[in-house]
């Protein structure tokens, strides 16, 4: 009874944890969950699952168009990048040349041969969009801008964002400097998941620089008037029009709002709002419940061991339609046995989730030590020891 107490602790830890994320972000796609039937004043728009990936609205998604500033979310990526790889610190000054100076737009006013530290940088470009602190970090990055936007082209196709050119790392109009919504969701997605330490800086409302002499004020004015809300990017040109990109967080569940091509800012923030709340009225993520009764071992036929430990994989949680929590059920799907030699990993079994009678997905059971075949010499010694025991 305490070994089976024992064994449902271990899963229930196991449940608990969850599966890591993977290095880059998954598609963005629907899943098992119907889209929202209504409209929202912009050209494009998507509405996701910032966990999971899963599409809960979307509207031209995958219409290419300008996207402004939020090409900076792509900067900041491979900044962050740079980051936790070791190739610079917050604490590092970014140099700033004449081609950085001479960004037009949103700015800081950075005059060359002026120095700021790459946390000032990141403030600059999170909370004010500064175009001239966007290109000086691209430069820092890459050695020059084209370069730079080499790179940010490369983390695009690896991160599937197949309807995407840059052409600068601001966000300026340029001719093929086109996304998506959709590629702008997988983008703020793969920034939010893997490197959340960003938030430190989109949710800044204000600040300054150079000593209180320049005021940066947020242009994501979400952050005063929804509940939740995170971040991430705004961006506003002729071409693209108003834009956005909203992160928020309620009760567990994250979401990410894209919009593209509003006509004015308030249509841009009435319109993430939407997608917004319909995700919160709509959705919640749920514990993964245990299967009952789940072992901690497995017998092993002919091998040196008579069982062997087992380690359970599931997502730790999931995302549902609200009011499927009290429908949500783990059913264990395990072989009576393992047979010798077992190495650690070997699929043992399944712990399979269900929604009523809908199944969610399944995560593999795994043999989570080896156990080598019996030999006729370990059998030799066995029935020896077992001789002189009697």
């Amino acid at each position: 009874m305490a070994k089976r107490r024992a064994a449902a602790l271990v899963l229930t830890a196991a449940l608990l944890v969850g599966l890591a994320l993977p290095a880059h972000a998954q598609d963005v796609q629907a899943g098992r969950f119907a889209l929202g039937q209504f409209d929202v004043p912009c050209r494009a728009a998507i509405l996701i699952d910032q966990e999971s990936g899963t599409v809960l609205y979307e509207k031209e998604a995958d219409t290419q168009m300008p996207i402004a500033s939020i090409t900076k979310v792509m900067t900041l990526l491979l900044v962050m990048e740079g980051l936790e790889e070791g190739r610079f610190t917050l604490e590092d000054t970014v140099p700033v040349t004449e081609h950085a100076y001479s960004m037009g737009g949103s700015q800081i006013w950075l005059e060359p041969g002026e120095e700021f530290t790459v946390d000032e940088m990141l403030r600059a470009v999170c909370v004010a969009s500064a175009n001239d602190a966007a290109v000086a970090l691209a430069e820092m990055v890459g050695g020059s801008e084209p370069v730079f936007v080499e790179q940010m082209n490369q983390k695009a196709a690896q991160l599937g964002m197949s309807n995407t050119t840059f052409q600068n790392a601001c966000g300026l109009d340029q001719e093929r400097h086109l996304s998506t919504a959709r590629d702008v969701a997988i983008m703020s997605r793969e920034i939010l998941n893997n490197h959340p330490q960003i938030l430190n800086y989109t949710g800044i409302w204000t600040d300054s620089l150079r000593g209180g002499q320049t005021q940066l004020v947020n242009t994501n004015k979400l952050l005063r008037r929804y509940q939740g809300i995170t971040g991430l990017k705004t961006g506003t040109t002729g071409g693209a029009r108003v834009c956005l990109s909203a992160s928020a967080t309620r009760d567990g569940l994250s979401l990410i709002a894209v919009v593209l091509g509003a006509s004015s800012s308030t249509e841009r923030f009435d319109a993430a709002t939407a997608l917004l709340d319909y995700g919160f009225a709509n959705f919640t993520r749920a514990q993964a419940p245990a299967p009952e009764n789940a072992p901690g071992s497995l017998p092993v036929t002919g091998g040196a061991l008579e069982e062997v430990p087992l380690q359970y994989q599931t997502p730790g949680t999931v995302l549902l339609q609200k009011g499927e929590e009290q429908s949500l059920q783990a059913e264990l799907k395990l072989n009576e046995s393992a047979q010798a030699p077992v190495t650690v990993g070997d699929e043992v079994g399944r712990v399979v989730l269900y929604a009523g009678q809908t199944e969610l997905g399944s995560w593999p059971v795994t043999a989570a030590a080896e156990v080598p075949a019996m030999s006729w010499k370990l059998a030799m010694e066995r029935l020896w020891q077992g001789l002189l025991a009697h």
